[in-house]
């Protein structure tokens, strides 16, 4: 009910090979002693597109073989956060860790995003419209979201800082590029639990007027934006436990809804 359909383990020695540099970057990590503060969080955000890209790239078929085993799903994203492990442990080493942490995030990032556009572009199938539409609109979203937030619990935005905005809009950017991709492009729905609430809303009566992907929205960001908050008195009280959380509920918004603008973008339907 959790893992998105199509979602496969890897063959055995290249599982238990992640696993064990998995324990060993963890280690490295702990003997570092890395402090994950909120700002730390929005350095790992560019490290949540990087798994994205590298997923949409195997999906493409633009992974060589070789490799493809580490970025299927869900394997891709313990890739990615043993890479990430590796880079956090040597920035540390430099004052301006995060800012280490963040730029190489970005410059990883580059590549798969660059090799899926040359191959969509190879194919005729690049076509980044509604990839633009959902996330200009969702900024949008976002920002109104965030400034509400702000007028009706100061302290809660005091407290999360930008991280806090961040995870606000990646729950913003996956409601709405779901409904996209659902209502305008015509993509399908991997994840149960979502799918669920997709199925909810095509059997309303509001179906034909409203589309069917506008409750799994509502409700995506509802529960982001309640989850942020009701996490802001834990990143003061309990920096390394709420700042934690802070980073998985960025993740599993930021995450999916990047994978969604990508994809959208790169093997969307003609005349898109």
């Amino acid at each position: 009910m959790l893992l998105p359909t199509g979602s496969t383990l890897p063959p055995l020695p290249y599982l238990v090979g992640l696993a064990a540099a998995l324990l060993v970057v963890s280690a490295w990590l702990y003997r570092r002693n890395v402090a994950l503060q909120t700002r730390t969080v929005l350095a790992l955000a560019p490290w949540m597109v990087l798994g994205s890209a590298l997923y949409v790239c195997y999906q493409i078929g633009a992974v060589p073989a070789a490799l493809a085993p580490l970025f299927s799903s869900p394997t891709v994203y313990v890739s990615t956060a043993v890479l990430a492990g590796v880079v956090w442990a040597l920035a540390s080493r430099f004052e301006a860790t995060d800012r280490w942490l963040a730029g190489a995030g970005v410059a990883l990032s580059v590549l798969p995003i660059g090799v899926a556009i040359a191959v969509a572009l190879e194919a005729g199938s690049f076509r980044p419209g509604w990839s633009l539409v959902g996330a200009v609109l969702a900024g949008l979203v976002a920002l109104l979201i965030w400034y509400a937030l702000g007028q009706f619990q100061p302290e809660t935005t005091a407290i999360l800082g930008p991280a806090g905005g961040v995870a606000v809009f990646a729950h913003v950017l996956d409601g709405i590029s779901t409904t996209i991709g659902i209502d305008v492009l015509q993509f399908g729905e991997q994840t149960p639990l979502s799918a669920a609430l997709i199925e909810l809303g095509a059997a309303l009566p509001t179906a034909p007027y409203l589309g069917t992907g506008w409750v799994f929205a509502l409700v995506k960001i509802a529960l982001g934006v309640a989850v942020v908050w009701f996490i802001a008195d834990l990143v003061r009280d309990d920096p390394p436990l709420g700042n934690g959380l802070l980073l998985v509920i960025t993740a599993v918004g930021l995450g999916p809804a990047t994978h969604n603008l990508i994809l959208f973008a790169v093997a969307g339907p003609a005349g898109v």
